[in-house]
């Protein structure tokens, strides 16, 4: 339920709410200038120190013949030391309890003696608890001091009361304290947890960043391979043979159309709704590849349509990137040959090739992101020449209930 009291000028706001914002104003000037905030209280007591000392002190003095000087003095070292509250507190009590001993010993009992809590609250506020006990090791001498020097009923009626407000207000100290750290802890467990989500945004941008590179990767790379070839054979074959040369093209542009269309729907986010290659596209791979001049021949033994859609897609883009280097870099004449090997622990691909040169030694984006695809499924990639000439690319993958 709404508070019913709201102020003056802003008729639907809650006074609760007015004083919570007023008060964070107050602290957020006080931090960025707590000079003027400190210069501010110690002239506001300092003020009242001196009213008292023009005669209202012997109200309560056991000894109302103190000089009115002596007087003056002891209530400006009660009110001056506030300025140094904050940085100095223990200086700035031990002045003060030098004058309570004073205003004790004469009789005077100046009421801003009491102006000590002020700073008894900041030690509590800002100093290890251990400063409390040097704390009260001040307070108490002038207490015992004046109990002792003027006697008035029982020793403990001017001790025990006044060691009780002191003990109140350290309490207070300690508890505004410990709002505050918890309040900190809270800001800063934010802080945390939006660093942490920030990092978290940043590293799945990193990841989205790396699949599109590799899925371009292989769509690019692939296509124009094929595109490559078959305009090759195309030119060969416009001589000859104005048919093949037109299958060429027709080829040509089937292959370019496609991956026109797969990189639209990358780039659009519509990768992850459409299917993905699975290893029933392999086909299609294989003739793409025939046409663009590359013979391969496909041994297949087990039955690879049981796998993860994601490791299907995984075995394909592998067979795809190492039949597309085998057509930039093996050369004329060079021959591959695909095996596929579905067991009940696992499931590899190979791909080798005949050709003369060697295949990129494994620095660049291809192998390296057949070897990120593997390790998405705890597998393993081996790429690298044969003892009898060309080169292989084998992946390992270990099904989801064998041993990685």
């Amino acid at each position: 339920m709404p508070d019913p009291t709201p102020v003056p000028d802003s008729p639907t706001e809650p006074l609760s709410r007015y004083i919570q914002r007023q008060t964070q104003r107050v602290r957020a000037f006080d931090t960025r200038r707590p000079r003027v905030w400190d210069g501010l209280l110690t002239a506001v007591w300092t003020g009242a120190a001196l009213v008292d000392a023009s005669g209202g002190w012997r109200n309560i003095a056991r000894d109302p013949t103190v000089p009115v000087g002596l007087v003056i003095a002891m209530s400006l070292a009660f009110s001056l030391p506030l300025l140094w509250r904050r940085r100095h507190p223990m200086v700035a009590l031990a002045v003060m309890g030098c004058a309570a001993l004073l205003s004790n010993w004469t009789g005077a009992f100046l009421q801003a003696g009491l102006l000590q809590m002020i700073v008894v609250f900041h030690i509590a506020l800002r100093r290890p608890p251990r400063a409390l006990l040097w704390t009260f090791t001040l307070l108490a001498p002038p207490l015992v001091e004046g109990s002792v020097r003027f006697p008035q009923g029982s020793w403990d009626q001017h001790i025990v009361p006044t060691l009780w407000a002191y003990a109140v207000v350290a309490l207070l100290g300690i508890a505004v304290r410990s709002r505050q750290d918890y309040t900190a802890a809270l800001v800063d467990r934010a802080r945390r947890l939006e660093v942490e989500r920030d990092q978290q945004a940043q590293l799945a941008a990193a990841a989205e960043r790396n699949r599109i590179a590799r899925e371009m990767h292989d769509i690019i790379g692939h296509n124009l391979s094929v595109i490559t070839g078959l305009a090759d054979g195309g030119r060969y074959a416009a001589a000859k043979n104005p048919e093949r040369a037109a299958e060429a093209l027709d080829a040509i542009g089937t292959t370019s159309r496609q991956a026109l269309a797969e990189l639209r729907r990358l780039l659009r986010g519509e990768a992850v709704r459409d299917p993905q290659p699975t290893l029933a596209d392999l086909d299609a791979l294989i003739t793409g590849v025939r046409k663009a001049g590359l013979p391969v021949r496909v041994e297949s033994t087990g039955d690879t349509q049981k796998l993860p859609a994601g490791a299907q897609l995984t075995v394909y883009r592998v067979v795809q990137e190492a039949l597309t280097n085998t057509l930039k870099h093996a050369g004329e004449g060079a021959e591959s040959t695909v095996l596929l090997a579905y067991t009940r622990d696992e499931v590899t691909a190979e791909v080798r090739n005949t050709g003369r040169t060697p295949e990129p030694s494994g620095r660049g984006q291809g192998i390296t992101g057949m070897r990120e695809r593997a390790k998405l499924y705890d597998g393993t990639l081996e790429a690298g020449p044969l003892a009898e000439g060309g080169w292989r690319v084998r992946l390992r993958l270990p099904l989801e209930d064998s041993p990685s």
